[in-house]
């Protein structure tokens, strides 16, 4: 336990100081062009941002994507952030729930409910280990939460390059088309930073997987995060894929077209423009990860409150001057897709 602990630590600081970013891989999202209403016809105080998500309604499409868990200094971290996301209307991810199936005592670092008791909380558990586990097992670990809906995360890139990662991915999509079928909460196939692709997305759709978070390429990546954690040594493997996935923007097109029922963008979205973006490519919301991670870590709950609350100002003030009253017309707008996000739909429109 004490070395699961002691990763977590390691990933919070390199995502909060580290430079683990895409360096040359964008979202694409800024080749998503809304088009200005100079007659919106609209109050701002009429904009509603609201949405329904996993039977919880939230004040804006926004999710506090997962993060942490697992370490005293996680649960600070979780207890802080679910309280931002409960006081602003907001969803809230928690991160892997490996490391409280592995010691029961460290349950308590992954439990907000008491202080979010009406927000939208996403459990998490590593495909991997769901392919291990029976569903009365990952339904405990989801009650244990009280969790609204479970993320299986998919992060084989990460694992390939992380020290004591894993390698055999064998048995995940079975895994996730039996969650999804016995859990009484919904599953939500997320990947890790490296995106979701038409291949993958087919595959989900075929064992009856519903609900996908992109977590494209562009933000975070997490092969660069274990990079650095490995020894200087042993780095190349690394290296060679830091820059490795599928950009959001693509990512969330693709998976829009083949009608899943809930598409969240996540990976390298940071602002309410960014939002209102993914939401015009077909995405129900977006997660936000480690902006708010920084703002936390050097400005405390404050901080973390204004930025996200700054994200969601922002989001509205696009609504209004595409002159959209609420998220469904937003996702109704009339949009140009220019650049190298057309070039990547049209490749795909013309694959097999």
């Amino acid at each position: 336990m004490a070395d699961i602990s002691r990763r977590k630590d390691d990933h919070l600081d390199l995502a909060a100081r580290g430079d683990v970013g895409f360096r040359r891989t964008g979202t694409l999202l800024s080749d998503v062009v809304l088009l200005h209403d100079s007659l919106p016809e609209l109050s701002l105080d009429e904009v509603d941002a609201s949405v329904e998500l996993f039977g919880k309604r939230l004040a804006a499409p926004v999710v506090i994507a997962s993060m942490t868990g697992g370490s005293e200094r996680a649960r600070s971290i979780n207890e802080t952030l679910a309280g931002v996301a409960e006081e602003l209307g907001l969803g809230f991810g928690l991160g892997s729930q490996r490391a409280m199936h592995r010691d029961p005592g460290a349950a308590g670092t992954f439990r907000v409910r008491d202080l979010a008791p009406r927000a939208l909380v996403l459990g998490n558990l590593g495909g991997v280990q769901a392919a291990k586990l029976s569903t009365s097992e990952v339904a405990a670990l989801v009650a244990a939460v009280g969790a609204d809906a479970l993320c299986v995360h998919l992060n084989p890139a990460q694992e390939l390059v992380q020290p004591e990662g894993d390698r055999d991915f064998r048995g995940v999509l079975d895994a996730l088309g039996r969650l999804a079928r016995e859990l009484p909460v919904p599953v939500v196939a997320k990947e890790t930073g490296c995106g979701l692709g038409p291949s993958a997305g087919r595959r989900l759709r075929h064992v009856g997987v519903e609900h996908v978070d992109v977590s494209g390429a562009g933000g975070t990546s997490w092969v660069a995060v274990e990079t650095e954690r490995a020894a200087p040594g042993e780095r190349a493997l690394g290296e060679a894929f830091r820059e490795w996935g599928i950009p959001t923007a693509a990512s969330v097109a693709w998976m829009a077209r083949l009608g899943f029922s809930t598409v969240i963008a996540t990976g390298g979205v940071a602002t309410g423009l960014d939002v209102a973006r993914a939401l015009a490519l077909g995405a129900t919301a977006a997660g936000i990860a480690r902006p708010v991670l920084q703002a936390l870590e050097a400005g405390g709950r404050d901080a973390a409150l204004a930025f996200l609350a700054g994200v969601v100002r922002e989001l509205r003030a696009a609504m209004l001057l595409v002159g959209a009253r609420d998220v469904t017309e937003l996702a109704a707008t009339p949009r140009i897709v220019r650049g190298e996000l057309a070039r990547w739909l049209d490749a795909e429109a013309g694959g097999p």
